[in-house]
């Protein structure tokens, strides 16, 4: 039997601390999942990016398989704010992880007003996801672009007290700017990143094989740019950064980790195998037991790359 007192798994992101760096990436994650495993050995819990109003999402077909990972384009389908505070609130209180609420809009004045309605008690982090598209820039997405995302996170940043994660976008050429832009307006934690740009034809239809043509690419093919990313934002920036991308193997997550990750989210591998998350924690605390290692703080930002910058 294990001494499970002998390493210690708990993650710091700034001033919240969890038991574990394993959680959920937004959009993989539902109640459905307790029916499989213990829900609350998870470090914490992301909920579905849900936004003001009922939504229905894009048409179908919304995901198409490819060669390491697959595509969505599922357009962020929300019941409302209503929904999230009278059922899906009460629901997950009944858990003792700490619970993250992922939150879009398409206007600042939209994030701002919803970043307050969902600062409730019960919630203990906001993850805002700046990387869908924003009206008053010609539909780019907020982190697309340094200025855009200052503003956005000023914004949110006055509207809670909660903590608040910036969700970050890898469709820009400017991610190490936009990641201080957050930092610089108030966010408390970075997530890199979200899904990549990407699309997929039939060759018998001649038509993309998802309703709204292009879709999010994630899975395994995206997980060296989400790394890079990651090495690059938690070099630049003072605050945390929580990595995403393409994570399924302990050996994804103690990459993220050496990169300069706090902690880890997992997605598109949870569709391929729904306890996944349960049997990562494991792995980890055996690999740490194994080479005699009892903190988190032994691997992370541990990148032996004396000579190298920040590469922009």
């Amino acid at each position: 039997m294990r001494d499970l007192q002998t390493v210690d798994l708990s993650a710091r992101v700034g001033a919240l601390t969890f038991k574990n760096p394993i959680m959920p990436a937004s959009g993989t994650f539902s109640e459905d999942l307790a029916d499989v495993f213990d829900l609350d050995v998870l470090g914490a819990h992301v909920l579905k990016t849900i936004m003001h109003g009922t939504r229905t999402g894009n048409p179908t077909p919304r995901v198409c398989d490819m060669q390491a990972g697959m595509i969505n384009a599922i357009g962020i389908p929300s019941k409302g704010i209503d929904y999230f505070r009278d059922e899906m609130l009460p629901y997950w209180a009944a858990f003792n992880a700490p619970l993250v609420v992922s939150i879009s809009a398409h206007s600042v004045d939209e994030f701002a007003q919803l970043c307050s309605e969902v600062s409730l008690p019960g919630v203990t982090a906001i993850e805002a996801n700046i990387s869908c598209p924003n009206i008053e820039a010609d539909g780019n997405a907020f982190a697309m672009r340094p200025d855009t995302t200052h503003e956005v996170v000023t914004r949110l940043r006055a509207a809670t007290d909660l903590p608040l994660w910036a969700k970050l976008t890898p469709n820009t050429g400017e991610p190490v700017e936009v990641a201080r832009a957050a930092q610089d307006a108030g966010a408390d934690a970075l997530v890199v990143a979200n899904t990549m740009l990407g699309m997929s034809i039939d060759i018998d239809t001649r038509r993309p094989r998802l309703g709204n043509v292009m879709g999010g690419m994630s899975g395994p093919a995206v997980k060296p740019i989400a790394l890079r990313m990651t090495y690059q934002c938690a070099r630049a920036c003072d605050i945390p950064v929580i990595g995403c991308g393409g994570i399924s193997t302990l050996e994804d997550v103690l990459e993220f980790l050496i990169a300069g990750a706090s902690a880890v989210q997992v997605g598109t591998a949870t569709f391929q195998s729904p306890t996944v998350m349960a049997r990562l924690i494991t792995e980890l605390e055996d690999w740490m037991t194994s080479r005699g290692l009892i903190s988190l703080d032994q691997i992370i930002n541990t990148l032996e790359a004396p000579n190298a910058g920040v590469f922009k």
